[in-house]
């Protein structure tokens, strides 16, 4: 009959489901480890996080604004969009806890931590002015020719003055014969080779595409790359919104950009639909509009099209590698000068090893505190506090080691700080659940009840405490800088942790622990003896301790009552 009445309660849903939510925590628990061990085997990843700056040391560059002649030092306000716009870079390469400042006011100090990887580097040294020039002539960068007045004829001189008044900004009549000459006699090759002073934005320029393949004489500077408010890459669409398998670039400006490049683009656009009588061919030369950074053009297109709206799209035989590329040259290109490496050199750790063993002493003081107490109050159940603190260690490791692989996420002390946080964070969550357990006990339920019942107001607590702490994390996240941010991460990682623990590990073995005889039976050793918590019955105003509670028990169920209960018992005095 035993047997009888104890089979359908192992099987009770809240069993099944307490099985179900541990069944998923191992899935999640092997799809970390799995994607951990991919990263290691596959690409040079490690079973431990990479750290940041304060801990391992990195690598520092000093940047100098290099300026025009006869232009004035920066200003603080230049400086700090300038630190602004090298910070996004560094970011969008992957790199964690990088370090941007300003030194002397006109140097920028960037320290990354680690080996700054060469694709990094070029992002960060490649910070020059962006600039749209209008394209006046273009050639092969092979074509170069030495025109010398001898070649022009007897009486043939070479002018410095422009050939006339020109009309707009494509206009070749605002080149001079010298310039003209200047152009057909320039090597891409050398011209590479060598780092330019920055161009005059008001006069034309003579330059070449990065990859040495095409040469070009440009017009004065028209829009500023400052006016571009975001840059990215995809795939381009039709005019029934299906994809044609091309990746494209898309550009936006802000609203004074928008209405330059409306005039650029309508001028180009009329030119390149004009016959040239010359050639009997439309002027595609000269309706195409050049993007250059650090005196070199990176993407030179033509106008196909009047642009209004400041969103314009670039194609071209892009991959999604090198679309992305571009996207990104022109989403942060856009510094107010150009910047010269001034020194490269490797830097030791700001505060070193010795710090985070501190911080793991710490960390290891803390939790043994918190497993003590736990122990002390909770006896038995205390246990299930050790053993979720020790889950939410090993996931947190976990995420942290995949971020540190596949996002480049580095450890510095302030994210060890904010794991020791959790500690507090995940035991404050354990406390609310178990004393809505006991609570529910000294209202007189069975284990198993004041286990669901408990749940049901505990969980509303967690969230609450858990919502607050995230918020506070992702309001530190974009609003702070460095170090700051990484105990920001820490921060918002192990509080989703908690709510992953409480709800797959801590509650489900709650549940199955009240199957059992030693927890369920309320044993004094369980640290859930309905006895010791002094549980009462509640019924028609009646209050009463039970009689074996003891005088703790009677103390603890006395402080628990009601304003009505008190009463009832006052009245009862005064009759006897």
């Amino acid at each position: 009959m035993s047997n009888t009445n104890r089979a359908p309660r192992h099987r009770s849903p809240a069993v099944q489901s307490a099985r179900v939510a541990l069944t998923w925590l191992l899935i999640v628990l092997a799809g970390l480890v799995g994607i951990n061990w991919l990263a290691v085997a596959l690409q040079g990843g490690t079973w431990t996080p990479k750290l940041a700056l304060d801990l391992e040391g990195g690598t520092q560059l000093v940047l100098e604004a290099q300026l025009s002649e006869g232009q004035a030092d920066p200003t603080a306000e230049q400086m700090a969009q300038a630190v602004s716009i090298i910070r996004q870079r560094v970011d969008a390469s992957g790199v964690s806890e990088a370090e941007i400042t300003t030194q002397g006011g006109k140097n920028i100090v960037i320290s990354v931590p680690g080996e700054m990887d060469p694709e990094t580097r070029a992002r960060v040294e490649s910070s020059a002015k962006l600039e749209f020039r209008p394209v006046l002539m273009a050639t092969s960068a092979a074509d170069v020719q030495l025109i010398t007045p001898d070649m022009l004829g007897p009486d043939a001189t070479i002018g410095q003055t422009p050939l006339g008044e020109p009309t707009d900004p494509s206009d070749v009549m605002q080149l001079s014969d010298q310039q003209i000459v200047d152009y057909y006699a320039f090597d891409c090759a050398a011209a590479l080779s060598e780092r330019r002073a920055p161009a005059d934005p008001t006069q034309p320029l003579i330059t070449c595409d990065a990859a040495g393949v095409e040469k070009y004489l440009l017009g004065p500077v028209e829009i500023e790359g400052t006016h571009i408010s975001n840059a990215s890459n995809g795939m381009s669409t039709n005019a029934q919104g299906v994809s044609t398998g091309q990746w494209v670039v898309n550009l936006e400006f802000d609203a004074e950009g928008a209405a330059a490049f409306r005039d650029v683009t309508t001028r180009l656009y009329a030119i390149g639909a004009t016959i040239d009588p010359a050639t009997g061919q439309p002027d595609q030369t000269r309706s195409r509009f050049a993007v250059t950074m650090d005196n070199l053009v990176i993407t030179a297109p033509t106008a196909n099209a009047v642009i209004t709206d400041g969103k314009a799209q670039i194609s071209g035989s892009f991959t999604e590698v090198s679309s992305k590329a571009l996207a990104d040259q022109l989403k942060f290109g856009a510094l107010p000068f150009s910047f010269e490496t001034k020194s490269a050199q490797t830097i030791s750790a700001t505060l070193g090893t010795w710090q985070l063993q501190a911080g793991l002493i710490a960390g290891a003081i803390g939790l043994a505190l918190v497993v003590i107490y736990s122990l002390f109050q909770y006896r038995a159940l205390g246990l299930v506090t050790i053993a979720s603190l020790a889950l939410l260690a090993i996931v947190a490791y976990l995420v942290v080691t995949f971020l540190s692989n596949q996002e480049g996420y580095r450890l510095s002390l302030a994210g060890v700080a904010g794991l020791i946080v959790a500690i507090g964070i995940t035991a404050d969550s354990f406390i609310v659940y178990f004393e809505r357990i006991k609570d529910e006990l000294r209202d007189g339920k069975t284990l198993a009840a004041a286990v669901e019942h408990g749940w049901s107001r505990a969980i509303r607590t967690i969230l609450a405490s858990d919502g607050v702490n995230f918020l506070v994390a992702i309001v530190l996240f974009f609003i702070a800088v460095g170090n700051v941010r990484g105990f920001a991460i820490t921060l918002g990682i192990t509080t989703l942790i908690d709510l992953f623990v409480v709800t797959l590990f801590t509650h489900p073995v709650m549940r199955l622990l009240a199957t059992t005889k030693f927890f369920g039976g309320g044993h004094p050793l369980s640290g859930l003896n309905p006895k010791a918590l002094g549980a009462v019955y509640r019924g028609r105003g009646e209050f009463r301790a039970t009689a074996t509670g003891g005088k703790g028990a009677s103390r603890e169920a006395a402080k628990r009552q009601s304003l009505a209960e008190r009463k009832a018992a006052a009245a009862g005095k005064v009759d006897d």
